[in-house]
C-alpha cells in the first residue's frame, strides 16, 4: 500500500488505537507502539513498509526536514501521521484525512476525506466492503 495518512484528534481520542488496528488488520505481528518519543516507528507489511508519526511533541516544523523525514515519506509505502499540524508546511499533501472527536458517550465519530484521486480510489474500496461508511 501506498498512501499517507493524516490523523487528528484531541489527546486521548484514539489515534493510536486506530493505527494498532489497523497495522494488525494489514497482518503486522508483536507489539505496535506508540512513537511518542522516538516519532517514527516502522512495521514490515506483505506489500511493503508502514511508517507511523507522532509529531506531537514538535515545536518548530522544520524539526521534521532536521530528522530525515523527506527521504521517508518520498519511498513507497504507508505513512501514518500523528498530529500532523506539529509539521505544518513540511508534510506532502496526504491520501486521506481522518478526523476522531470523541462524543459524549465517549464513542468516537470518524470523518475521512480524501485529499488526493487515491484517496478517492481508497474512500470507494471502503465503500465497496462497508457501504455506507464512506462520504
Amino acid at each position: 500500500m501506498n498512501a499517507s495518512i493524516e490523523l487528528y484528534g484531541c489527546l486521548g481520542a484514539g489515534k493510536t488505537s486506530f493505527v494498532r488496528h489497523l497495522l494488525r488488520a494489514l497482518g503486522v505481528q508483536g507489539r505496535v507502539k506508540s512513537p511518542s518519543y522516538a516519532v517514527m516507528e516502522s512495521y514490515a507489511l506483505a506489500h511493503g513498509e508502514a511508517s507511523h508519526f507522532d509529531f506531537y511533541r514538535f515545536s518548530d516544523p522544520r524539526e521534521w526536514e532536521e530528522a530525515g523525514f523527506r527521504e521517508v515519506f518520498t519511498r513507497p509505502g504507508l505513512k501514518l501521521s500523528e498530529w500532523p499540524e506539529h509539521a505544518a508546511g513540511m508534510l506532502p499533501d496526504p491520501t486521506l484525512r481522518l478526523t476522531l472527536a470523541v462524543q459524549d458517550d465517549d464513542s468516537r465519530a470518524v470523518t475521512l476525506e480524501a485529499c488526493t484521486a487515491e484517496g478517492q480510489a481508497l474512500l470507494q474500496d471502503l465503500d465497496s466492503v462497508l457501504p455506507g461508511v464512506a462520504p
